[in-house]
């Protein structure tokens, strides 16, 4: 997005304070539907001279469409850029290291950059932004680079010493960590405080956007309660990973379901995410699946890393 009206434009949208972004800052938001339910999750990044929205590829043409819809006079372009990057993720305890090597950007820097916090750079002679991201739950980096040079960017951080991760392992340290992701743990259905994400994604001081009233009557009349709710439950060490969409009871009762789920290393043992009544959110609270395997409801995050 570009124009000078750019972060007062999606001020009246988003759920969090967009004109509060300098530039090479962002944050985490949401897009809602009057009636307070996600339109899409959302990333957004002020990197100066434009803001950068990366968002879940199924919900892209959705949000390019609504905010196309309402510009009237502001100065705001659009464009979709998604095939004119490639993005790759680099996670972990060294990834500061590995961009460094790659983008050559002070590390130091790459440390300190605030959680979506973005900084500009060059590998091996191509523009690079790189975003600092939270989304596994470990510390790291997503790379932007024009898409024809994404091999050769990947290729440069191997050689540096990261290692190919698989999307299941991907999914592993998203679940570990409590992360929810649109699509399986949310959807066109669920409000924000459901999901538990209005901490990072909402601002309660800025003005009013779309489905501020259903969020505000929630939290002031409602004290916050919800009928359902997304936590953490662990599984027996010995139980098998139960699939998404496995039924949840408490007293023969049916109480919820299961959205993500994986075997966790670091736990010892299955983990999982799913949304249950709000009588039975309470840490401790012993729950079984339809099939007969316990389960306790925990804490999250599952896996507490730096």
């Amino acid at each position: 997005m570009s124009g000078r009206d750019r972060a007062t434009y999606l001020q009246g949208l988003l759920t969090n304070d967009i004109p509060a972004l300098n530039a090479g800052h962002g944050c985490y938001a949401a897009y809602l539907t009057p009636q307070g339910r996600l339109i899409s999750d959302l990333l957004v990044y002020e990197l100066g001279d434009v803001i950068l929205l990366t968002l879940p590829l199924a919900t892209k043409d959705v949000v390019l469409a609504k905010l196309d819809q309402f510009i009237f006079s502001e100065d705001v372009q659009l464009g979709d850029v998604t095939d004119t990057f490639g993005s790759v993720a680099v996670v972990g305890p060294d990834a500061a290291l590995a961009v460094n090597a790659v983008v050559g950007s002070d590390a130091e820097t790459l440390v300190n950059l605030p959680v979506h916090g973005n900084v500009r750079g060059t590998a091996s002679g191509h523009p690079v932004i790189v975003l600092r991201v939270d989304d596994t739950g470990e510390p790291g980096f997503e790379l932007l680079v024009p898409a024809e040079t994404l091999a050769d960017v990947r290729a440069l951080l191997l050689d540096a010493g990261a290692v190919a991760a698989d999307e299941a392992t991907a999914e592993q340290l998203r679940i570990e960590a409590g992360v929810a992701r649109f699509g399986p743990d949310m959807d066109e259905e669920t409000i924000p405080l459901e999901a538990g994400i209005e901490a990072t994604a909402i601002s309660f001081t800025k003005g009013c956007y779309v489905g501020q009233e259903v969020i505000i009557r929630v939290l002031h009349r409602g004290h916050g309660r919800v009928a359902r709710k997304l936590v953490g439950l662990t599984f027996n060490p010995s139980a098998a990973v139960p699939a998404p969409g496995t039924v949840l009871l408490a007293d023969e009762k049916e109480i919820g379901s299961i959205t993500s789920s994986a075997f966790s290393p670091a736990a010892g043992r299955p983990v999982a995410l799913g949304y249950v009544k709000r009588d039975f959110i309470e840490p401790g609270t012993a729950v079984t699946t339809a099939d007969g395997a316990p389960a306790q409801v925990t804490l999250l995050p599952f896996v507490a890393r730096a």
